[in-house]
């Protein structure tokens, strides 16, 4: 469906580019699942929760750019660069991707490489910050709204088994 709205978004929404677009939807989805099947353990996306993350991704990017302006056009820049060891829960999998790329829009945080003890390693501009435990709450969130899609499963499964 997604597929097909934009097909009729790019073509302008013709009543003659209904069936093209409904041919090039139908290839485009075929494509998406041979490149990327389904999650092999069944995990499934919950939705509200994956909508609750986005609206605080996005709230959380916009407080980012303010505070990183803020930071650099003081007068007094009150930065304390450095790096932060994150020992994360999630194997090397597309969730772990995918939350190194949502923290990557922290304020003042960028994921610069994977530890051999598996921790991600950022760079922050104020080392000073509650960094790790920021971080632990996106994992938890983005762990929420996967319900154990994209490789999260065991992570999933292992939260909900220790959860009281």
């Amino acid at each position: 469906m997604i597929y097909f709205i934009v097909w009729m978004v790019i073509a302008g929404g013709e009543a003659e580019d209904v069936l093209p677009g409904l041919g090039a939807a139908a290839l485009a989805a075929w494509a998406s699942v041979r490149l990327m099947p389904p999650d092999p353990v069944g995990g499934s996306v919950r939705w509200m929760a994956a909508i609750r993350l986005f609206a605080h991704f996005v709230r959380v990017s916009l407080l980012a750019g303010v505070d990183v302006a803020r930071r650099t056009l003081a007068p007094r820049m009150r930065l304390a660069p450095g790096y932060v060891h994150y020992p994360t829960n999630l194997p090397a999998c597309d969730a772990r991707s995918l939350f190194q790329a949502m923290t990557s829009q922290m304020p003042g945080t960028v994921p610069s490489g994977t530890e051999t003890s598996g921790a991600i390693a950022y760079h922050c501009l104020d080392v000073s910050q509650p960094v790790a435990e920021q971080l632990a709450e996106e994992e938890a969130r983005l762990l929420d709204a996967l319900g154990g899609a994209l490789g999260s499963a065991a992570i999933a499964t292992r939260r909900t088994r220790s959860d009281p």
